[in-house]
């Protein structure tokens, strides 16, 4: 082999490192990036699910409340239906 081609060769395996280096990088950002997805997509549904709960007594005292006035005026409607 003469010194041109050992020369090549050289470059050549320095390149397809520096390759491996930066697929490695890359694939280590996808993967970090997956996760920090994940995180962000358990951080909103926890938040969603923990607005409900946190709501919720209120949102079942207006339902109880609506109820309450409806049935009160239909009560009332029915006193002159009658």
């Amino acid at each position: 082999m003469n010194p041109e081609e050992k020369e090549i060769l050289k470059k050549t395996l320095e390149l397809s490192q520096e390759n491996n280096n930066m697929l490695h990088s890359i694939r280590r950002g996808m993967f970090w990036g997956r996760v920090m997805r994940v995180i962000y997509w358990v951080v909103i549904i926890g938040v969603g699910i923990g607005v409900y709960y946190y709501i919720e007594p209120y949102l079942n005292g207006a339902i109880d409340a609506y109820g309450n006035v409806k049935g009160d005026l239909k009560s009332f409607s029915d006193l002159f239906t009658k």
